[in-house]
C-alpha cells in the first residue's frame, strides 16, 4: 500500500472519529427538531467517509477523486483557524493537506487503485 493511501486512510479515520464525537449533540438536536440543517450535513459526511474508505480498501478505480474530495475539506479548515488566532493548528493542517494532495497525486496510487 503506498503511503500516500496510508495517510489517507488516517485522515479518514480521524474525520469518522470527529463525526463521533459530534453525534451526541446532533442527536440533542434531532430530540428537538427531527430535521437539522447540521444533522444533515454530518450523516452526509459519515455516508461519504463511509463509502470512500469502503472504496479505497477495496482499491477501485473511483476511489482517488472520492479520495481527492475528502481531502479537500482540509482547505476551508486553513482559514477558519488563521481567522481565530490559531496559527499552530492551520500550519498542522496545511501540512496534512499538502501530505494528502501530494500523496493522492502520486502515480503509485494510482496504480494501486486500479480495480474497475
Amino acid at each position: 500500500m503506498p503511503p500516500g493511501v496510508l495517510v489517507f486512510l488516517g485522515y479518514a479515520f480521524i474525520v469518522l472519529g470527529g463525526v463521533g464525537v459530534s453525534l451526541r449533540f446532533v442527536v440533542d438536536q434531532a430530540i428537538s427538531a427531527p430535521l437539522s440543517p447540521v444533522g444533515v450535513v454530518v450523516m452526509a459526511l459519515l455516508a461519504y467517509t463511509i463509502f470512500t474508505v469502503t472504496l479505497v480498501l477495496q482499491r477501485k478505480e473511483a476511489a482517488r477523486g472520492l479520495a481527492l474530495g475528502l481531502s479537500s475539506l482540509t482547505l476551508p479548515a486553513v482559514p477558519l483557524l488563521l481567522l481565530s488566532g490559531m496559527p499552530l493548528p492551520a500550519a498542522v493542517v496545511t501540512l496534512l493537506a499538502v501530505v494528502l494532495f501530494r500523496g493522492l497525486t502520486r502515480p503509485a496510487v494510482r496504480t494501486y487503485l486500479s480495480e474497475p
